[in-house]
């Protein structure tokens, strides 16, 4: 996992498109190769405040990311599917704690869907092909995952995952794991990272591109 000092230390985000969509990953990541079906309709919309805990990579990106979500109310960057005794960045930087670098997303089902939030998370959030890295970060802690918070939330993202291999939506196999394990915040100088910073390196190389693109492509989906 590479250092990342607290004084570099920023938010966009996404929108969420409610037909099929595909993106185009920057700087020459593989883009999906064929537009992502929607995903599986709820049995049961749950009412009130829900809870969704995504992995793809580092998660100042994830975090500015779903900032942007139309129906998301908060989001806090954390560490998922290790011990809480080593939820902290010195023990994760290790990669030897069996956290995951995560987000938990405080979301409105009556404005955003759990399956909303997983399409975005598939089609934007990161490259879900990537086993155990994201673009220049190496490492289990930023593998690609899905911490359900609920039995509807684990059945439909299963069915999800299956759904996007048979419409062959990216051109390698989805890395995605669906797992068990609390979510821990992170340390305060982790949120809002890229809020804060906006003109830090890494969120300037890595994050900025993937935001403006879909901002572009689906304005109808982005909130500032």
């Amino acid at each position: 996992m590479p250092f990342r000092p607290a004084q570099f230390v920023s938010v966009i985000a996404l929108p969420l498109a409610a037909l099929a969509l595909s993106f185009a990953a920057p700087h020459g990541e593989p883009a999906a190769a064929a537009p992502l079906p929607a995903p599986p309709a709820e049995a049961l919309r749950p009412s009130g405040r829900q809870v969704a805990v995504l992995a793809g990579g580092c998660f100042w990106g994830m975090e500015g990311l779903f900032e942007h979500v139309r129906g998301v109310i908060s989001v806090t960057s954390g560490y998922a599917g290790g011990p809480r005794d080593k939820a902290n960045y010195a023990a994760v930087s290790s990669e030897t704690t069996g956290h995951a670098e995560a987000v938990r997303i405080v979301y409105d089902p009556a404005r955003i869907s759990y399956g909303q939030l997983l399409q975005i998370f598939f089609a934007a959030a990161h490259d879900p092909t990537q086993v155990n890295g994201q673009y220049p970060d190496r490492g289990p802690s930023y593998r690609s995952a899905i911490f359900p918070q609920s039995p509807a939330q684990r059945q439909l993202a299963a069915a999800y995952i299956v759904e996007l291999g048979k419409a062959r939506a990216f051109a390698r196999p989805i890395a995605t794991r669906i797992e068990n394990g609390a979510f821990y915040p992170a340390e305060s100088w982790h949120q809002d990272f890229m809020r804060r910073n906006p003109d830090n390196s890494y969120i300037q190389r890595w994050d900025k591109p993937r935001v403006a693109q879909l901002k572009a492509k689906f304005p109808q989906f982005y909130v500032s």
